[in-house]
């Protein structure tokens, strides 16, 4: 049975899909074993747009600027997981940056997990090529099962 799942999140009411239906198969499907949760947030952009009047210019964010960010990642992490490490479930989380499918699959497989569990935005279409799709690469490139859930119709990207 899952007894390491990993739960990419990003910060959005939509990413955090996935979680109450990875509480109800940890409480449904392996009640007597102890399930370890480890909840990834990626942080993709690792510089920012700095603007002087027309001209623009992209700038690498400095180490101070990068713990900052990776600080309040790890804060989000924790507080999105407190609820189920109150119901018995081992947490565990993890930061870290670069290419988001790529950092998740590789997570995946330090941990040894048995499970990838993420929702997904749904796109389809010209949104989908805009945007890339990170569920996509990451059901392409895993080599455990995952498990895909899609956001509640009218949640809303926050």
């Amino acid at each position: 049975m899952f007894e390491r799942v990993l739960v990419p999140l990003d910060g959005s009411k939509v990413g955090e899909a996935a979680l109450p239906v990875v509480e109800q198969l940890v409480n449904k499907l392996a009640p007597k074993t102890q399930v370890e949760v480890t909840l990834i947030g990626v942080i993709t952009l690792l510089r920012h747009w700095v603007v002087v009047g027309e001209a623009s210019a992209p700038v690498s964010y400095t180490d101070e600027e990068l713990t900052v960010i990776k600080d309040r990642v790890q804060g989000y992490l924790e507080k999105t997981g407190e609820a189920m490490q109150k119901r018995g479930v081992i947490i565990k989380t993890a930061v870290a940056s670069g290419n988001a499918a790529d950092e998740i699959l590789k997570t995946a497989d330090e941990i040894k997990a048995d499970l990838i569990a993420m929702s997904t935005h749904g796109r389809s279409g010209l949104r989908r090529l805009a945007f890339g799709s990170i569920t996509d690469k990451v059901i392409r490139g895993s080599k455990m099962p995952v498990l895909l859930v899609r956001a509640p119709e009218g949640t809303v990207n926050e």
